[in-house]
């Protein structure tokens, strides 16, 4: 299994130095090999038997016999950070030519600080990271596993920070038992995500509460001369509140599933189309009015897809696919049209039309009260110990809690306070 750690390393002046001139030297090999691939295509094209095709291991071979005399400034680094930018510039061929990716374009500075060590050439011990020519430099905190294999390390700047990403292989986990005897639905919410144990996870909401912070900064940026210091200033303060805003909700994230995986058995959640979710209406033109539009509450549609965004479903879902894996957990994806909310989870009615702003609805069939989220939740429970009945044998009867939202429930502070839910019918 392959995973990889990143962590920020803490560097010296010197140290940095080197990280910008091993990042510049991959960048010029990239571009470089760029410009020479396709003058030898062209050139293969026209005839054939004058030249071979390119490819990356040409590319390769031509940059080591021109590199000594006319770019000797390249030995001040590893070789691997020039030979590791032309792979990458080959894997970039290879995607376009299959249709996966556009054309590769030239990398500009600022845009791809970085480069790649192989294996072979670098050492991780504890906190510290050896790399060629400059030796030990120490990381922020302690590799996570230490008998893993690794693989190759990536220097890249983000944020004016230098960061490390050490990819390795992982011994197989663990297979996942036979009988299961914790399962939990998870739905989730622009708010909140809520489980089918009735806890509630309050989203920290992390660009809201940062926006008028970033606003104040971009306008601030938009006042600057462009490229000018102070330009680079500003521009350097808008990218860290970006920075501290995608920190805050991916540790939040990150929180919320390792501690979903180290307590249940199998995990169930709802394939959501977030893509699709997050799209901006279509305007749609007045034909009593040429050249005007009807309203199409774009600007309602424009704050629900930040909130969407902000709550982080896409990443919530990718964490879990490899987390439950590495600790032997099934992880259950309940299908896009299975009706979670709109489902009685006692009698298993369902709820013809429950508009979203509706938090609390009573079920037709049976009088039972739900709240959307916990009812929801429970469905998707209950979805999850079917598939593991068909799949792995026994699972225990799922009931319905005997708590209500405003009861006994637990609830994690995130930063925020879990918003009152009001009674609609």
């Amino acid at each position: 299994m392959y995973r990889t750690h990143k962590v920020a390393l803490d560097l010296n002046n010197v140290q940095a130095g080197y990280m910008a001139r091993a990042a510049g030297t991959s960048r010029f090999a990239y571009n470089w090999a760029l410009g020479w691939w396709q003058d030898a295509y062209r050139q293969w094209l026209v005839d054939p038997t004058s030249c071979d095709r390119p490819n990356q291991a040409r590319a390769r071979l031509h940059l080591n016999l021109a590199k000594h005399e006319d770019f000797p400034w390249m030995s001040q680094v590893t070789k691997c950070a020039p030979q590791e930018a032309i792979r990458d510039l080959g894997r970039a061929f290879s995607n376009f030519f299959s249709g996966r990716a556009k054309f590769p374009r030239f990398h500009k500075k600022g845009g791809h600080d970085s480069f790649r060590v192989s294996a072979g050439f670098f050492n991780v011990d504890g906190s510290r990271l050896r790399l060629p020519h400059v030796g030990w430099v120490r990381m922020r905190e302690q590799f996570r596993w230490p008998e893993a294999k690794p693989l190759s390390v990536t220097i890249r700047k983000q944020r004016g920070r230098w960061f490390a990403a050490i990819a390795c292989v992982l011994p197989d986990p663990t297979a996942v038992s036979g009988a299961t005897s914790r399962v939990v639905g998870v739905d989730v919410g622009t708010s909140e995500y809520v489980t089918s144990n009735g806890e509630y996870l309050a989203v920290p909401r992390a660009y809201q509460s940062a926006q008028r912070r970033l606003r104040r900064a971009q306008q601030s940026l938009a006042r600057k001369e462009k490229g000018s210091a102070n330009w680079r200033k500003a521009q350097a303060k808008v990218n860290r509140l970006h920075g501290a805003v995608a920190d805050a909700r991916a540790n939040w994230l990150h929180h919320a599933t390792t501690r979903l995986v180290g307590g249940n058995d199998v995990i169930c959640i709802e394939d959501l189309n977030v893509k699709g979710m997050t799209a901006k209406p279509t305007p749609k033109p007045d034909s009593d009015h040429p050249g005007t539009f009807l309203p199409n509450r774009a600007g309602a549609k424009g704050g629900l897809n930040k909130a969407i965004l902000d709550a982080g479903f896409r990443e919530f879902r990718r964490q879990l696919e490899y987390k439950c894996p590495e600790q032997g957990v099934k992880l259950v994806v309940a299908d896009r049209w299975f009706p979670s909310s709109r489902m009685c989870s006692s009698c298993g009615v369902k709820t013809k039309r429950l508009p979203l702003h509706v938090r609390q609805w009573a079920c037709q069939g049976c009088g039972t009260s739900h709240h959307r989220d916990l009812n929801a939740a429970i469905n998707l429970k209950n979805y999850a110990a079917s598939s593991a009945v068909s799949a792995c044998g026994e699972v225990p009867a799922t009931d319905l809690p005997g708590v209500m939202p405003g009861e006994s429930s637990q609830l994690c502070k995130a930063g925020t306070k879990r918003q009152t839910v009001h009674e609609h019918i």
